[in-house]
């Protein structure tokens, strides 16, 4: 799934916030703000909604206890809290003081802060995230050090109510964002009750790995929609895993670096810290106190190899691999390639880079990057697999700027023929004839309906014809677009808005129409639609796809609790998929778990394997 690094994606929004202003506390804002009565308490800015009461205002003298000091990235600051709560339940009593430099206030001090109350909204206004309530512009005053911290509220499975979000006020764009909290009836408002303040977590499981960030995520519910393998898996729209949150350190890596964490590894003991809410999931412990990781020895797994008369069909997103790759990367790949997925017969290969990667030089050929792949593969002990391609037309099918990813058909020629049908470029259309009473490409390799809009700045699927022990299989090799630009599950429109999806839909139904068209020539055809399709199973992209009965998605024949791809904020979830015709009825069928729920990935991406017999 192409992304922005997330770097460049951080550096991206604060510059955009920097020049639109927060959406409230911002220079512009405190430049006409009003100024509070003093004796102003933490509860008091926080209110009982998401948006303060007092957001625009200059406050005075506010007190508390600092609970957390944050000295590194690019929203410095401290949380502090008031000792001495009020009656409501919706109301936090802490509360983040963005300083914009390194803060001078130790943890335990106790302090008095003046400022301008405002709502940062991580990511910008057009992320739909909710906002973080914080003091901009302090003043801060010391009165004392050492001090006791207020004593942290206990996050449980019993305190996290299992309804996950009120729906949104239709006349509000569906935002929650005026809504009375409801910390006894929502996950999210238990949450937000508790934003800036002080709260722990006992011995909890992992549900998504340490990734490159030093963050990782646990659920303190452990029954809640468990995967065989320890993982919280996202079956529906309405299961979101309230159990969720993501855990990161306040102490810098270079002084105590992050635990590595695999998912089903367990976060053991006491993990304490002010509760934050940020741009990359939501409501986030930033730790004081770290638990420790116990590792329950995750295993990656291995597909079976086929038997006797079975062909095995498998996709794979490589994740934007080009020649400048280091060689280990290739190697590992090629390695899973050989003892993970037991060398398919035939693999679809997605997010394969040009010759020279990103960079933006108008070269469009990935001779050398499959190239090197596939020697890699042999050097790993796996067969000599052949390949065919389109080549896409420059910066025209997403992805990094210049990389051009496309897909890419493997196939090893001691057990599987291609059936080449010359003159597939960039921007010519496949088609489908009826040749001696048998379905038949016009062009294979060949691009189904290039020039539909659907496709456009997004890969446009790969259709080829294979023989196997003398029966033809038509397989179609898929990248649908990303989900960049979709809400959170922590929007503050609920349900939150999936704008990426209206692409993926027309995208299902141009694949779907060119499947009925095979169907349509030869009734019997077998046929495999495959990669990373970018969607869940239960999503209506996946039903476009399998209209007029004309596939079914073979992940739904596993089990539920390995129905996963991908792992995503603590969600195992389904991304990548094959879908079979329906002369396809009996297949073995494997989600192979051997990247997303590790820290250490070759993809972010799990394979999927098909075996049947045509």
């Amino acid at each position: 799934m192409p992304s922005i690094p997330r770097s460049a994606a951080v550096a991206a929004v604060v510059a955009a916030a920097l020049a639109a202003g927060l959406l409230a506390g911002s220079s512009s804002a405190a430049a006409d703000a009003e100024t509070a009565d003093t004796g102003v308490r933490i509860h008091d800015i926080q209110g009982t909604t998401r948006t303060s009461p007092l957001v625009g205002q200059q406050v005075k003298d506010v007190e508390g206890i600092v609970t957390g000091v944050r000295t590194y990235g690019s929203s410095r600051g401290f949380w502090f809290q008031d000792p001495q709560a009020d009656a409501d339940p919706a109301t936090s009593e802490g509360l983040f003081v963005f300083t914009g430099s390194t803060p001078t206030v130790a943890t335990g001090d106790a302090v008095k802060v003046s400022g301008t109350v405002g709502e940062y909204v991580p990511g910008g206004l057009s992320s739909g995230n909710q906002s973080l309530t914080q003091i901009s512009k302090p003043a801060v005053t010391v009165v004392s050090s050492g001090n006791a911290l207020p004593a942290p509220v206990t996050v449980s499975a019993w305190s996290v109510p299992s309804a996950y979000a009120p729906e949104g006020d239709p006349a509000a764009a569906n935002s929650i964002n005026a809504l009375p909290l409801e910390p006894r009836a929502y996950a999210l408002d238990y949450y937000e009750s508790l934003e800036g303040s002080n709260v722990r977590i006992g011995t909890s499981r992992v549900v998504g790995a340490t990734d490159p960030y030093s963050e990782l995520w646990v659920t303190v519910k452990p029954w809640e929609n468990p995967t065989r393998r320890g993982g919280a898996r996202y079956g529906s729209y309405a299961s979101q895993n309230t159990g969720r949150l993501q855990i990161q350190s306040l102490v810098p890596t270079a002084q105590q670096p992050f635990p590595k964490a695999n998912v089903g590894d367990v976060l053991s003991g006491t993990t304490e810290g002010p509760l934050d809410f940020n741009q990359f999931g939501g409501y986030t412990i930033t730790a004081r106190t770290l638990g420790t990781v116990t590792d329950r020895g995750l295993e990656r797994e291995s597909a079976r190899e086929e038997r006797r008369g079975e062909l095995s069909v498998a996709t794979y997103n490589v994740e934007n691999l080009d020649p400048s790759d280091p060689q280990e990367k290739f190697d590992a790949l090629a390695k899973a390639v050989v003892e993970n997925l037991a060398t398919p017969d035939i693999l679809a290969l997605e997010e394969i880079q040009d010759d020279t990667g990103a960079k933006n030089d108008g070269v469009v050929s990935a001779e050398q990057t499959v190239r090197k792949f596939t020697e890699a593969i042999v050097a790993a002990g796996g067969p000599a697999y052949e390949w065919r391609t389109v080549d896409p037309e420059n910066n025209k099918d997403g992805g990094e700027p210049g990389g051009n990813i496309r897909q890419v058909f493997l196939f090893n020629p001691e057990r599987v023929s291609f059936t080449d049908r010359s003159g597939g470029n960039a921007t010519a259309a496949t088609g489908v004839v009826r040749e001696h009473g048998r379905a038949a490409l016009t062009l294979s390799p060949g691009r189904i309906d290039p020039a539909n809009t659907a496709w456009e700045a997004s890969r446009k699927p790969l259709a080829g014809e294979f023989v196997f022990r003398g029966r033809t299989v038509f397989v179609i090799a898929n990248h649908f677009g990303s989900k960049g630009g979709d809400e959170g599950l922590t929007s503050h429109h609920q349900p939150p808005v999936r704008s990426s999806e209206a692409k993926r839909l027309q995208q299902a139904q141009a694949v779907n129409a060119f499947v009925k068209q095979i169907l349509k020539a030869q009734r019997s055809a077998d046929v495999v639609v495959l990669g990373d399709i970018n969607d869940f199973e239960f999503s209506q992209t996946t039903k476009a796809l399998t209209d007029g009965g004309a596939l079914y998605p073979a992940i739904k024949s596993l089990p539920r609790a390995e129905r996963y791809s991908y792992v995503y904020q603590g969600n195992s979830q389904v991304l990548d998929q094959i879908l079979t015709s329906p002369s396809i009825d009996e297949f073995s069928y494997d989600s192979v778990h051997i990247n997303a729920e590790f820290a250490d990935q070759n993809s972010d991406h799990d394979p999927q394997v098909l075996r049947f017999r045509p």
